[in-house]
């Protein structure tokens, strides 16, 4: 027989305890009825008359009364616990609300099914249910949704508190805090038939115990967000794409250890007796050292606590090991960025909610929203559509157009635009520059789509062109690096050739282009040398750049790129100067305006990458915010 055919162990236990408490409340009132009915038959009165009391000596008491509250309540009230409890009821979410991630919330059921039939799994299997779950994963995935969501399904308070709340400036207090917000989830769990708890960010307070934290390298070519390169202010532009940096964590101090193990002792001790099986089991003690071992009395044993832990973190690496053993963490889920099909049901979902005008009912356009927001995650893809909305109501309408999600998604990815008074001559520059980042990605990287190509000021760049994949990859090959170096170095190139030397402007290109070098020489391997520089501690690129021989690769890569980027724009100088004018003349391309104005100028359609994008209006019409 199937553990979930009968209803399950939590729905039982709550009827149960539920009907205990009917019983408890009806024998109270049954006995005041009996007072209030046998005490006046026999002649007494049922209300005992007040002594007469001197009043000062009313007031004297109640005076250090206030002070004991005082001094006991300022202690008490240090090691309370700061959690909020939410009752199922008022929870708005389910688990039909979690978007996007599909394979995570498979394995959430899964382990919410075994939270109700812990009793049942325990005794017909004599397996262990989990009773702990670590959510990690980056900001804006669904982790604290799902967790609702789970507390609403089982139909049990939720306990949520923020790690930081633990936190206090009194010695002892945080431990203090974490005990009570454990014995505060078992009382629940004995009082519902189960309770879920939920710690966010629970990093604050379990960090690595041991001194300084080993650097986490953070390779990769970033295969999410699109990339953008541009001409900088001062040479700080806009990153482009590369290996990531390295992260050191601070140095944990001494109280930090004393937390974790805190919140270690806690996780083992869900099956703690309550405070009245523990008074009746030392009763009991005190009677079996009377009594001779063949008549000792058998004390209770603590029954299993249904209970489920749940954590979230950004940062699971830098947890303690001893918290993500079998045990106490049983389950590690990491919930990541959506994948287009994840993207087009979250466009469903917040699209259902919100007003829309009849373009946007169309599938084809909602593929290519889905499609043109690759590395978003759920919160960002309800921010956008917020801001269409925004957009919206700018324009006097009260539903949101394709257009106005457009808008809203390219000021997303390059922020808003912020009026310059260029110099003529400044413009012609930063034209011309970005006309080279597009013309090389024209040539080069037909695998990927140009969004914006502008020389409107947004955040700390002077112009940009903003380009990403139009499939979703999930890993790169060494000519796709070789790509994005080589169109880093566009910029760099164009002002050369039209202008005889360069400017500041490059630099933040160049350092894009030097940190992709150091990953093709010091991670994958792609330059000549198997050594991983990953493999070392501390910064990632610092590592490559400090190595002679790796060093020499890298200029050989940037080299190699300018060489064959001095080339391409020689014999393509045509499709610069006309993208050139073109921004000197509307200040903004966008998607397919970019296209047109290559093709016109002579440009090979057979170079044109697919358009992952709609036409937009010009910007005449839709501004630069």
């Amino acid at each position: 027989m199937s553990l979930t055919s009968d209803r399950h162990d939590i729905a039982l236990d709550r009827d149960r305890l539920r009907r205990r408490r009917v019983y408890r409340v009806a024998a109270a009132v049954l006995a005041v009825e009996a007072w209030f009915v046998v005490v006046p038959l026999a002649g007494g009165s049922p209300v005992p008359r007040m002594p007469a009391v001197d009043p000062f000596i009313v007031v004297l008491i109640l005076f250090f009364v206030a002070l004991l509250v005082l001094a006991v309540g300022t202690h008490v009230a240090s090691g309370r616990s700061p959690h909020l409890t939410y009752r199922p009821e008022q929870v708005d979410v389910t688990l039909d609300d979690v978007i996007g991630i599909d394979a995570v919330k498979e394995d959430v059921r899964r382990s919410l099914e075994l939270f109700w039939m812990h009793r049942r799994f325990a005794d017909r299997t004599g397996g262990r249910a989990r009773r702990g779950l670590l959510f990690e994963g980056p900001p804006g995935t669904g982790k604290t949704l799902t967790a609702k969501a789970m507390a609403a399904e089982a139909g049990v308070p939720f306990l949520f508190v923020s790690a930081t709340s633990f936190q206090s400036m009194y010695y002892g207090a945080t431990a203090r805090k974490i005990r009570a917000y454990f014995a505060a989830l078992r009382q629940a769990a004995r009082t519902e038939g189960g309770a879920i708890g939920f710690i966010e960010e629970i990093d604050a307070i379990a960090l690595r115990r041991g001194g300084l934290l080993g650097a986490l390298g953070g390779g990769g070519a970033g295969t999410g967000a699109g990339l953008a390169v541009g001409h900088g202010v001062g040479g700080h532009g806009a990153s482009g794409s590369g290996a990531g940096g390295a992260v050191t964590h601070p140095i944990i101090s001494e109280g930090t250890g004393g937390v974790v193990n805190e919140l270690l002792v806690q996780m083992q001790s869900f099956d703690q007796p309550s405070r009245g099986e523990r008074l009746v089991n030392r009763c009991v003690a005190a009677l079996n050292l009377l009594l001779p071992a063949d008549r000792q009395l058998r004390q209770i044993r603590p029954t299993r606590a249904p209970i489920l832990l749940i954590a979230a973190t950004n940062r699971a690496d830098s947890l303690d090991p001893a918290l993500l053993r079998p045990g106490r963490f049983d389950r590690r889920l990491t919930f990541g960025a959506p994948d287009v099909h994840g993207r087009r049901a979250l466009v469903d979902h917040f699209l259902a909610r919100r007003a829309h005008e009849p373009d946007l009912d169309d599938p084809r356009v909602r593929d290519r929203v889905a499609a043109a927001t690759i590395g978003w995650t759920p919160v960002m893809i309800e921010h956008l559509l917020d801001e269409a909305l925004v957009n919206a109501l700018r324009r006097g309408s009260e539903a949101m157009s394709h257009d106005d999600v457009e808008r809203a998604r390219i000021t997303e990815m390059v922020g808003l635009g912020q009026p310059v008074d260029y110099t003529p001559a400044e413009q012609r520059l930063i034209a011309t520059h970005e006309a080279g980042h597009a013309v090389v990605t024209w040539l080069v990287a037909p695998n990927r789509t140009m969004e914006i190509l502008t020389i409107v000021k947004r955040g700390e760049a002077l112009g940009l062109l903003a380009h990403n994949d139009i499939d979703e990859v999930f890993t790169r090959s060494a000519g796709d690096l070789r790509s994005l170096v080589e169109i880093a170095m566009g910029g760099f190139v164009a002002e050369e050739l039209f202008f005889g030397q360069t400017t500041t402007g490059p630099a933040s290109d160049l350092a894009a282009a030097t940190r992709t070098a150091a990953q093709m020489v010091g991670a994958a391997g792609m330059a000549g040398s198997l050594v991983s520089f990953l493999a070392t501690e501390g910064d990632f690129v610092r590592a490559v750049l400090a190595d002679p021989e790796s060093r020499r690769r890298v200029e050989d890569v940037l080299d190699t790129a300018r060489e064959k980027v001095v080339w391409l724009l020689s014999e393509h100088r045509h499709l610069v100067a006309a993208l050139r004018d073109a921004l000197l003349e509307r200040h903004e391309l966008v998607g397919e305006q970019i296209v047109e104005v290559l093709l016109a100028a002579g440009g090979d359609r057979r170079a044109a990458p697919r358009l992952a994008i709609a036409r937009l209006p010009s910007p005449a019409q839709s501004g630069t915010n």
